[in-house]
């Protein structure tokens, strides 16, 4: 079974997650993760004029755009993205919105999906991002999976990582590297939407 993973990063962080969220995956027997990009939407002028946006590029320039065909054939999806002013990044949400063919054939329905998120500060919107996502999500039909308590560096994370979904605090440069307990969290994602696709699929 296949888990797309299909994200937006400016700096690189949310990039960073998705590479430890497929990690999760491939602990689980017969699961596959499929790593995906979405449309930049910030003008190159502008990424030509930042030494921060163009290393982030650089960094993703060998992960493929995301395509339909991707998310039909994904048995469970996890999206990630940046925090934008407590609310979902505008590339991700533009890759949303080009799923109403896939809505109206039903295609996303009873596939698990889950999110995760980064930001600059520690209340800088992760969980109002989440929650904020999960409604096209529903809409989508599709089944929102979370972390569990039973993992336990949710009780002790300093920084990003809820039951709602994985998330980081990059710090004001977005500089700031991924700790333990927020890659332990990620993982928890992808391990999670492997095995409830794998029980749904053997249902």
């Amino acid at each position: 079974m296949k888990v797309l993973i299909v994200y937006y990063s400016t700096y690189g962080n949310v990039y960073k997650m998705a590479k430890l969220v497929a990690e999760g995956v491939r602990e689980v027997k017969g699961a596959e993760p499929v790593i995906r990009t979405v449309p930049e939407l910030i003008p190159q002028s502008v990424i030509e004029s930042r030494d921060d946006m163009k290393a982030g590029k650089q960094m993703q320039k060998d992960v493929p755009l995301v395509t339909l065909d991707d998310f039909k054939a994904a048995d469970a999806i996890a999206f990630g993205t940046p925090t934008r002013f407590g609310n979902v990044s505008a590339q991700l949400k533009n890759q949303i919105d080009q799923l109403t063919s896939l809505w109206f054939e039903g295609k996303l329905e009873g596939k698990p999906a889950g999110v995760f998120v980064s930001t600059a500060s520690l209340h800088g919107g992760q969980e109002t991002t989440i929650h904020t996502l999960m409604a096209p999500l529903l809409h989508l039909g599709m089944i929102i999976v979370g972390v569990p308590y039973s993992v336990k560096e949710l009780f002790t994370t300093q920084a990003g990582g809820s039951p709602y979904g994985p998330g980081h605090i990059a710090g004001l440069d977005s500089k700031r590297d991924i700790d333990p307990q927020e890659a332990t969290i990620c993982r928890a994602l992808g391990r999670r939407l492997a095995e409830v696709g794998l029980k749904l699929q053997n249902k």
